[in-house]
């Protein structure tokens, strides 16, 4: 029986203007190993660092991209998933970092910012299953994880650094 899943998610990657993965998120088993994922990297990023579609087939998978400045994001699923659903998580994922990078959406700004990436990545996908596709919640809920208080006031790093006081504090109740 080959029924359609939810697993609709295959990967989500971020690579610099070079092909060099800076953020790399698999969620099963298409490409075992490290070295594999990496030369599965360099392969897209060499298919369509100089496209300006957003689309490509490759090694039998459907992958939605799109660029900016110099980061490449990229959302992959099988080749019979759903392009929409995917474009749908990559701008998504986008837009999020967009609000809370205050759309500086580069490669400096991010490496500030991993950890707001990883729950933010994490609120719109989980297991490969497609949870949210509305940058706002995603935005808000990343901030929620931190301190209750909207990212307009306070960076994700400082969100971050307050809960990891209070997970001091819970561990030393």
């Amino acid at each position: 029986l080959d029924e359609p899943s939810l697993y609709t998610v295959k990967a989500v990657l971020i690579l610099d203007n070079d092909g060099d993965r800076l953020y790399a998120k698999y969620y099963d088993d298409t490409y075992p190993t490290v070295k594999e994922q990496k030369a599965f990297e360099k392969n897209i990023f060499n298919k369509t660092h100089r496209t300006d579609s957003e689309i490509a087939l490759l090694e039998g998978l459907t992958v939605v991209y799109k660029s900016n400045i110099d980061l490449f994001f990229y959302v992959i699923g099988s080749s019979h998933e759903n392009e929409l659903m995917l474009m749908a998580v990559l701008n998504c994922l986008f837009d999020s970092l967009s609000q809370m990078l205050r759309k500086n959406v580069e490669r400096r700004a991010l490496l500030e910012n991993m950890e707001g990436l990883f729950l933010a990545v994490d609120e719109i996908v989980d297991g490969g299953v497609i949870l949210e596709s509305d940058p706002q919640l995603v935005v808000h809920r990343v901030a929620l994880r931190g301190d209750d208080v909207p990212l307009t006031e306070q960076t994700v790093t400082q969100v971050l650094q307050s809960a990891k006081e209070q997970i001091k504090w819970s561990l030393l109740r």
